[in-house]
């Protein structure tokens, strides 16, 4: 039986195809281990979308490369978006990669794999434009309390920094029916929290039924028992709307946390971008969001040093961080990609000016935290318990923190707990970004 170990890189709906062709693999009779060093296979799934990741995913794929020399490594494939973007300079640069393995042929990987027994090299680029097969098995790698809800691929937006049409294709949303029917089965495999994705869910349906349809799709996933949080990643703010934020706010398993990449608050950078929206509609979505659910997390992403980005444009930025007061914001440095509409734009700017922006901008972020935090000390949130680190302290998640990307909470207690349980905790300090608080009384698992 041969031993396939699977690395994935990028971003959660990277993470879904990897699950897919795990799921694949394992139906077909490979044996799925987690120590590279002994593996007879190697799946390295890759993400392309900006610089520092393509550079991530070279620098893995070589690392494992070596393991052809030093361990039992046999056959390393390359699959996901840079194998998509890249296959022709994989296959020259990189001649210890046997299969190149593009984001339309992932769910092919057991043919693949039949293919590379019998080939000394393979690489399968099929039509981006591929829709779900709805039949293949998934093994789901998160932890068993959790799991991502992939509901669309591909995006029309076409922002001009980014190149995920290119490599996704247009937007295909899943059928409704078939996503209820992952949900509960995830639900019934013990998954409490339910972390639905795309690369824009907000124009779930759009394609399908010729509407928007997310908040039909979170009323039916509301009522799946055991599912104790929906959360809700990557909705693009001129999509929110009135409709959204009432299912939201009536649901107690929907947690009212919003993620929205506005990427910019100056119209003038957003119409260079082709974001379809203006400082002043992100603004008013924000208030109305507040004004139905007070308590309401926002968390956005924002690019500094875009193409002819003046020091005006910054501190008009600065500014709109200041007033709005994200509860979660991270900052990128814009990266230059080619084959975008951004790449080909005047007035690009030194790289040292972006990053002393991005790092001008998470300083201010850090204070907004550090005092939105400090409101928290005294007040009771239920927590999701996910690691112990020593005796009686443990790390976990409030509902207005997604996995690995947001804030934590160190929770002490004088009672066993396990990972998966949910738990009220007092908070009684606050860091910058993460919170310090005692158990008060285990109520949920």
């Amino acid at each position: 039986m041969l031993k396939i170990a699977l690395e994935s890189l990028g971003c959660s709906k990277n993470l879904v195809d990897a699950e897919i062709m795990m799921g694949i693999l394992n139906k077909k009779g490979y044996k799925l281990i987690g120590n590279f060093e002994e593996a007879d296979i190697i799946i390295v799934n890759t993400c392309g979308f900006i610089e520092s990741a393509k550079q991530e995913s070279i620098e893995t794929i070589l690392e494992f490369a070596a393991l052809k020399e030093t361990g039992n490594l046999k056959l390393l494939v390359v699959t996901g978006c840079l194998a998509q973007r890249y296959s022709d300079e994989l296959k020259t640069e990189i001649p210890e990669i046997d299969a190149i393995v593009g984001t339309g042929s992932y769910q092919n990987i057991d043919e693949i794999m039949d293919n590379l027994q019998k080939e000394n090299k393979v690489v399968s680029l099929n039509d981006i434009e591929v829709v779900y097969n709805e039949e293949l098995p998934r093994y789901v790698s998160t932890p068993t309390y959790m799991a991502y809800l992939k509901i669309g691929e591909g995006c029309d937006n076409h922002c001009t920094y980014c190149i995920i049409p290119k490599l996704r294709g247009k937007y295909k949303s899943r059928k409704m029916e078939d996503i209820i029917k992952e949900a509960k089965n995830l639900a019934s495999r013990g998954v409490k929290e339910l972390v639905v994705i795309a690369q824009d869910t907000t124009k779930y349906g759009c394609d399908l039924y010729g509407e928007e349809k997310l908040p039909e799709l979170l009323k039916e996933l509301s009522n799946i028992e055991g599912l104790k949080w929906i959360r809700i990643m990557y909705s693009y703010p001129e999509s929110i709307t009135e409709e959204l934020v009432q299912v939201i706010k009536e649901h107690d398993n929907i947690c009212n946390y919003f993620d929205m990449p506005i990427q910019h608050a100056s119209n003038r950078i957003l119409k260079l971008m082709n974001r379809n929206t203006t400082k002043e509609d992100i603004l008013s979505k924000i208030e109305m969001i507040r004004k139905n659910i007070p308590d309401a997390t926002l968390r956005t992403t924002i690019i500094t040093g875009f193409p002819g980005e003046t020091e005006d444009d910054f501190k008009e930025l600065i500014e709109f961080a200041k007033t709005v007061e994200f509860d979660r914001l991270g900052a990128f440095a814009y990266s230059r990609e080619e084959n975008t509409a951004a790449d080909k734009l005047p007035d690009h700017i030194e790289d040292s000016v972006k990053v002393q922006r991005r790092d001008a901008l998470m300083m201010v972020q850090q204070e907004i935290s550090q005092k939105l935090n400090n409101k928290k000390i005294g007040n009771i949130y239920e927590v999701l318990i996910e690691e112990q680190i020593e005796d009686s302290v443990y790390i976990g998640r409030t509902k207005g923190d997604a996995e690995e990307i947001d804030s934590i909470v160190y929770v002490k207690s004088l009672d066993e707990l396990k990972v998966g349980d949910f738990v009220e905790v007092k908070i009684n300090s606050a860091l910058e970004y993460d919170l310090m608080g005692d158990v008060v009384d285990e109520f949920t698992k």
